[in-house]
């Protein structure tokens, strides 16, 4: 009689989506991972809702209130919880943002960006409200475990997944980190 499989989610919240790319790239190891793991939430299986999980990745910073939203569903519902990638960890690319308002940042990219043709800033109630930073997850939530890298190795993933079916810590020593 085989274990039962860990349930998985994953999401991308304000990220560039490289981390669950890296994810994919773990090649054959991929069909071992099968035989330990289903998804639940996750783009790559495109359910939308999040039910009991075991694992949470989450992937990406916190820029606005849908991602806040987002990331406390993952909280709530996930044993563990992973924040995955320099995004997720610090901000990475997306807090360059964090230098500037809301404001400025909304006129550059509305009203005077490149190829900008009837300005305007968009004003529309299905618009997640911005965030006045683009903040870290643990920043919100409590993470359990933090998988560094800009994306981290896919290596690094089945470590995490092996580590929490084993019932031990995951070691994440430099090699299992990645700044590409």
């Amino acid at each position: 009689m085989s274990a039962r499989k860990l349930k998985v989610a994953t999401c991308s919240l304000a990220g560039c989506f490289g981390c669950h790319m890296s994810f994919l790239d773990m090649d054959e190891q991929i069909v071992d991972l099968i035989e330990l793991i289903e998804f639940d939430r996750s783009p790559l299986t495109d359910i939308k809702t999040i039910g009991a999980c075991d694992i949470g990745l989450i992937e990406g910073g916190l820029c606005n209130d849908e991602n806040v939203h987002v990331l406390q569903q993952f909280r709530q519902h996930c044993r563990i919880l992973v924040a995955v990638g320099a995004c997720a960890i610090n901000g990475g690319v997306p807090a360059l943002r964090n230098r500037f308002t809301v404001q400025e940042c909304l006129e550059e990219s509305y009203l005077h960006g490149v190829g900008v043709v009837e300005a305007q800033i968009p004003a529309d109630p299905e618009l997640p409200s911005l965030l006045p930073q683009v903040i870290p997850i643990q920043n919100v939530v409590k993470v359990d475990f933090f998988l560094p890298g800009c994306p981290p190795p896919a290596t690094a993933f089945v470590e995490i997944i092996q580590a929490v079916r084993d019932n031990r810590e995951p070691r994440l020593d430099y090699p299992m980190r990645r700044f590409d």
